[in-house]
């Protein structure tokens, strides 16, 4: 009996221990660097910050200071893949977050958070499948968010396509509004690609495989997503167990391939305000290096 009771409070002071671990980890900002050999042959680097999910909360002072950092890495432009909120105030700290951000070259998407209110959830139903929206949860005032960025010169890529001059190159880029929350329409974009663009890029909150299919198929170089949270809390030596939506766990954090296209998900840099957890996922911005197709692939 008391060799097993000594069993239960170590297994308890294990789980603690990784519970608070989970919790300090939410804290530790990581900037990841990769390079893609995507651009023609001879061009010079195109220097892409890819961030996404940073669910703001009022007063996340150490979030914000960090994110505001990122300004000094001079990229030639910034893509936003969504989920900026996670409180029904949090528009003026996801704005003050991102304000030196937005003087550089950006372009964004929404996510189903930017559109609803948060509202605790039993986290094991994430492994059931992906989440699901309830009535119970309000909308929320999201306008001035996307004002607050336009504002400032960020292209508005809900179900949009845009021709972008970025240090000298022409990016062709189709985005989509959050396929969480059925709001993509990228049926709707009509045109092609730009056959003279440097770089043909798809943005897209939640990678869901009917909307990574049709980027793929219209011939997107590249792919940029969030929502995954990179699995959130993952097993080291394993990998992501979900991914909150239909692409593959393996895929729930970094670059890989779908198809013919690169695809870069981001781990992102937030979590739900009622699950404030991370488990060997810490939090994440992406400096991405395009570089020339003659150039070797390496990532970190």
């Amino acid at each position: 009996m008391v060799s097993t009771r000594k069993a239960l409070a170590a297994l308890t002071l294990t789980g603690l221990g990784a519970l608070a671990y989970a919790h300090l980890e939410t804290k530790r900002f990581t900037l990841r660097r990769i390079e893609v050999p995507i651009l023609p042959p001879d061009q010079d680097s195109l220097r892409v910050l890819h961030i996404s999910d940073l669910h703001m909360v009022p007063g996340q002072k150490t979030k914000s200071e960090w994110l505001q950092s990122l300004a000094a890495l001079s990229p030639d432009a910034v893509v936003a893949t969504g989920d900026f909120l996670s409180h029904v105030e949090g528009i003026s700290s996801a704005l003050e977050a991102l304000n030196p951000l937005m003087d550089l070259p950006g372009a964004f998407v929404l996510g189903s958070n930017d559109y609803y209110a948060p509202k605790p959830i039993n986290p094991i139903r994430y492994f059931s499948g992906p989440s699901q929206l309830t009535p119970s949860r309000p909308m929320l005032d999201w306008e001035p968010l996307v004002a607050g960025m336009t504002a400032q010169g960020w292209h508005d890529l809900t179900n949009a396509q845009v021709d972008w001059k970025v240090a000298g190159r022409l990016i062709s880029v189709k985005g989509v509004d959050d396929p969480h929350i059925s709001r993509d329409d990228y049926s709707g974009i009509t045109h092609s690609f730009n056959a003279d663009a440097d770089l043909t890029l798809g943005v897209v909150h939640a990678p869901y495989l009917r909307v990574l299919d049709a980027m793929a198929a219209d011939n997107a170089q590249l792919i940029l997503a969030g929502h995954t949270h990179g699995g959130q809390l993952r097993v080291p030596g394993y990998g992501a167990l979900v991914t909150n939506c239909d692409l593959d766990p393996k895929q729930a954090r970094g670059l890989s391939h779908h198809r013919s296209s690169a695809l870069h998900v981001s781990a992102g840099l937030g979590c739900s305000q009622y699950a404030p957890f991370r488990f060997a996922c810490p939090p994440e911005a992406t400096l991405i290096t395009l570089k020339s197709r003659s150039s070797h692939l390496k990532w970190s």
